[in-house]
Parts: structure tokens; C-alpha cells; sequence
């Protein structure tokens, strides 16, 4: 903790992150005891201004959350009406069948949502309830007791000049102190990140794998949208250069979300994960879709992709790890927000039972035999090896393996075991002279468009007087060994173009870092080789404001 004196608010539970996680845990809480003291702090300007995940959504985890939501007007209004998968070729493509699928893979029954609209309308269930939500609230540092535990956060800090120091304007923030923390910041947060260091949760555990997740919304041409209509695609443009595919998602007012996942664990570090994206709109299916229309926002974020034997140990005394905190997508589904929602329902039980016996502080160890013997765990069994299946032997193979894996899982066993992930995402990476540069094709302002274009469509701010919240360990590194080494990926991998190397006649080159571009996506601090950028909370309020994401 730091020497700055701060005042302190009581909490019986402080909630870092207004996802569907964090609000599921809020509501649940109240739910379970209307006196509980639940505050929800938000980085976003507004619940939702950060959450970029135009989805389809399973309605498992808000059916257990709030039952009659229909009826209470949750923004659940596109029911799934066909589902197709595609393997495509550069000219085109091939219709993968639905009935080989386990049943796991059918979307009937779900719907396609905004999900930064659905938690919107989750916090005002909250607010009604009598939670605190305070957006712009971003949560720079960890609380912690005599004992080594953490019994709050600090939120609210602003006002520091651009070396640290604090300025004219400077606001210390508060420190809000709970019997429990729940941490829900999404894929990669900064103080998850800090508690699964300290308290060595991952220990015994996969290393985390991670997608870089793309998407726009787009308003095309009545005539070609189909209410309704999921389409997932798998090949061409990525081939054998890295796994990931597409969605094509038809929401309501003739918007469609068009989306891109790159795995991030190729080792060609010549990809160029956003110019895959821009090249995949051009394919002859999805060229003659947006032919016409107009993109109208636009976002990135990182993905958890490593499943069920990735997932740290959940809790350490004081605090628990929600949802992507932990990583609980259920990558052949594309699917995390249920299981999201079905941990903060399982955080707020176990802490309320605790809360009742009269404990806090202490490890809430009900929470994670919940979430790993029930139906998170469930969910996510089944389907352990597809992602390492993939890495191991292709998309092909995978495809084959895969699906085989999955039907026996579903009937109770496994062919394969538990497979393991081996390397992290970073250390995937292998040296350029390895691989051959790929060159790709430069955007044409309508169907594809370049980075930092597409960023003023994600509508981020970042107040550039304050200190840059994307650090470096050691400020030689780039140059001397990344951009010697491998090329300089930091200058692809980012979807922002938050990094550049300069080269000027007559001087040496240098590491620019443009934090103003940053979207949040994380990828940064995932993938870099050496592991030497580090990504921290901006202060409140800063960063993308998605509309509809």
C-alpha cells in the first residue's frame, strides 16, 4: 500500500468491475440479504462503456439470476434462428454440417445480445436492489490487512502529471475496505494479475492461453440481414499461420456484429492479427454482405482461452476471482458470459454464508469447489481439449479429435485425458529469421480500413497529462532484443497502434509508445516475447466508450 493518507468507507463487499460477473455477485448478494453493504466500482465512464462482447448468449447463468427477466425487460430480444459454420478458402467456401456437433454446440435457445446493453440493464436490477455503482471509478492498488490478506482496494486516484508525481489537481482517492473483495476486471486485470503473483494461484495450473478477440458493427443493406442468423467461420485467412476463425452475428436494425479471433499463441512473428481481420472482410461471403452497409463501431479485447486446466486457484484470503478474472470461456462455444454470471452468483453464496457465520477475511474456499464441481466445471470439462488439441495438430485434425473429444465427454469419459497447453502465449513466439514476412494487402477505406481509423470508431480517450498506463520493465528491450529478434511485433500484434519503432536519418531507432490509442485489449501485456510490457489501470473513465458493443 502506499504512503499516501487516504479516508476509508466499510463495505461488507467491495466489487472491482461492473461486467456481468461483478453485477451477477452485486444482485445475488442483495438478493440473498437486502442489508449486505455492496458497493461496484467501474473503471468505464459508464457500466458497459468497456465491455466489448456483441455475443450470444446462454441464458443459463441470468435464468438462475433473475428468472423472470423477460418479464423485467432484459435487452434479450434476438432469439438464434439458424446457426451455420463455414470452412472457407481464399475464393470460397464449405458448409461444415450441424448434425455431426455435440449438443453442446447448438445455439437454439439463445440469443444474440449486446452485452454491454445487458449489463446496463443489470445495474439498474442492482441499483434497485440498493447497490452502489460508482463508474469512473478505476481501482489503482490493493489493501491489504496485518495478516497479508486484502481487505480492500483504493479508487478513485487523478490528477498525477505524466512522470508520477502528483499535481496541481491531484485527488488520493479513497480506500474502500470489504469483508470480501470480489475481483471481476475481465481478461488480464491488473489486480488480478497482482494477487495471482503474490499468492502463487497458478501454481500446480496450465498457463493462461489467450485470444485477441476484434469486432465491428455494421449497418448493412435490409435486404441481406437476417434476423437472427449466426455464422461461425474457420480457415482462410489464418490457414496454417495461427488458429481462429470469425462470427457473423444479425441483431436487430439491420446491424450485424462482424468479428475476428486470433489465437495468440502463433509463433510467426510477422502476423499481423488486425490486417487478418481487414483481409478476412474481403472474402467473396462477407464482401457481398457488407457490400453496401457501413461500419459504425469498432473494438478489440483479449480473450481467455485455456479452459478448465488453466484456471488458477480462485480465492486467497479476502478475495475471490470472478469470471474471466479466472478465465472460464468455453472456447468451441465461444461463450464465457453464462459461466460469468454463474460465478458471481456463486461468490455472493459463498460469502454471504460466511458473512453469516460471522467470518471475513478469510479464503473462500465454497466459491471455487462451486465453480470447479458445478456447472462452470461442467461446462467446461468437456470441452478441455479442443484448444490444445488445435495447437498440438491443426484445424484439421482438431476438427476431427475435437468433436470426438467433446461427444465423449458428453457421455462421461474422455479418449484423450486432461491435455496441457505447455507454452505460454509469450514464449509461442520464435525468432522472425525463422518464418517468412507476410505481406498483406493495404485497406481500401470501404470494406477494410487501417488501425488507427478504426480506432476513432471504438470513441477511446485517454487524458494525455496523466502518466502512461502502458509501462515498460526495462526501456531497452524493444529495440535492442524485440525489434532485433523478432521484428518487432509489438508494432503488429497491438489493434490499436499503440506501438511503433521511429527511424529518423542520422539517429538511432526508437520505441514510441502512443498510449492515447489503447483500447484495453490487453494483447500487450499478453504477448509480448520478453514479457517486458506492462499494462496498468489508466485513471476512471478513460479508454474505449462502446455504444452497443
Amino acid at each position: 500500500m502506499s504512503e499516501t493518507e487516504r479516508e476509508a468507507m466499510e463495505y461488507d463487499v467491495v466489487i472491482v468491475g461492473a461486467g456481468p460477473a461483478g453485477l451477477s455477485a452485486a444482485i445475488r448478494l442483495k438478493q440473498l440479504d437486502a442489508d449486505c453493504n455492496v458497493v461496484v466500482l467501474e473503471k468505464g465512464s459508464e457500466v458497459g462503456a468497456h465491455i466489448l462482447s456483441g455475443a450470444v448468449l446462454d441464458p443459463v447463468g441470468l435464468d438462475a439470476l433473475i428468472p423472470d427477466w423477460q418479464a423485467k425487460g432484459a435487452p434479450l430480444t434476438v432469439p438464434v434462428t439458424d446457426d451455420k459454420f463455414y470452412m472457407l478458402g481464399e475464393a470460397g467456401q464449405v458448409r461444415i454440417p450441424n448434425f455431426p456437433m455435440p449438443p453442446l454446440m447448438s445455439n437454439h435457445g439463445n440469443y444474440i445480445v449486446s452485452m454491454s446493453n445487458v449489463c446496463r440493464w443489470m445495474a439498474e436490477q442492482a441499483e434497485e436492489l440498493g447497490v452502489e455503482i460508482f463508474p469512473g471509478m478505476s481501482c489503482s492498488e490493493l489493501v491489504f490487512d496485518e495478516n497479508g490478506g486484502i481487505k480492500g482496494v483504493v479508487a478513485g486516484e487523478f490528477g498525477k502529471n505524466p512522470d508520477g508525481t502528483q499535481g496541481g489537481s491531484y485527488e488520493p482517492g479513497m480506500e474502500l475496505h470489504g469483508k470480501y473483495v470480489f475481483l471481476s476486471e475481465g481478461v488480464r486485470g491488473s489486480l488480478s494479475k497482482q494477487v495471482i503473483e503474490k499468492y502463487n494461484l497458478s501454481d500446480g495450473h496450465e498457463p493462461q492461453k489467450f485470444g485477441l478477440g476484434m469486432k465491428e458493427i455494421w449497418e448493412i443493406d435490409p435486404a441481406k440481414h437476417r434476423e437472427g442468423s449466426v455464422t461461425h467461420t474457420m480457415g482462410w485467412p489464418l490457414n496454417g499461420n495461427a488458429g481462429g476463425g470469425s462470427f457473423i452475428y444479425h441483431l436487430e436494425n439491420n446491424q450485424v456484429y462482424v468479428g475476428f479471433v486470433v489465437h495468440l499463441n502463433y509463433k510467426n512473428p510477422h502476423l499481423f492479427p488486425y490486417m487478418e481481420f481487414q483481409r478476412f472482410k474481403h472474402h467473396p461471403m462477407v464482401a457481398d454482405l457488407l457490400e453496401g452497409g457501413k461500419r459504425v463501431a469498432y473494438g478489440a479485447r483479449a480473450i481467455s482461452e485455456g479452459g478448465y486446466q488453466s484456471m488458477p486457484k480462485m480465492v486467497a484470503p479476502g478475495v475471490a476471482l470472478l469470471g474471466c478474472s479466472v478465465g472460464m470461456v468455453n472456447v468451441p462455444r465461444i461463450k464465457g458470459n453464462h459461466n460469468a454470471m454463474l460465478s458471481g452468483i456463486a461468490a455472493a453464496e459463498a460469502a454471504i454464508a460466511a458473512i453469516a457465520q460471522g467470518r471475513s477475511g478469510d479464503t473462500l474456499t465454497a466459491y471455487e469447489t462451486d465453480v470447479r464441481e458445478g456447472k462452470i466445471g461442467d461446462d467446461l470439462r468437456k470441452v478441455r481439449n479442443v484448444k490444445p488439441l488445435w495447437s498440438k495438430y491443426g484445424l484439421t485434425a482438431s476438427l476431427v479429435l475435437g468433436g470426438m473429444d467433446m461427444w465423449t465427454n458428453t457421455l462421461g469419459f474422455s479418449l484423450f485425458g486432461t491435455i496441457g497447453h505447455g507454452k505460454n502465449d509469450a514464449e509461442a513466439t520464435e525468432h522472425a529469421a525463422l518464418h517468412q514476412p507476410i505481406e498483406y494487402p493495404k485497406p481500401d477505406g470501404k470494406l477494410s480500413f487501417d488501425r488507427l481509423t478504426n480506432v476513432a470508431f471504438s470513441f477511446t480517450n485517454h487524458e494525455e497529462s496523466q502518466p502512461a498506463h502502458l509501462t515498460l520493465k526495462n526501456a531497452d528491450v524493444p529495440v535492442r532484443d524485440n525489434l532485433v529478434t523478432y521484428a518487432g511485433p509489438s508494432a503488429r500484434y497491438c489493434p490499436a497502434g499503440v506501438y511503433e519503432f521511429v527511424e529518423e536519418a542520422g539517429q538511432d531507432t526508437r520505441f514510441v509508445i502512443n498510449f492515447q490509442n489503447c483500447v484495453h485489449c490487453k494483447t500487450c501485456d499478453i504477448k509480448d516475447p520478453a514479457q517486458n510490457i506492462v499494462w496498468t489501470t489508466p485513471q476512471g473513465g478513460d479508454g474505449p466508450n462502446y455504444p452497443n458493443m
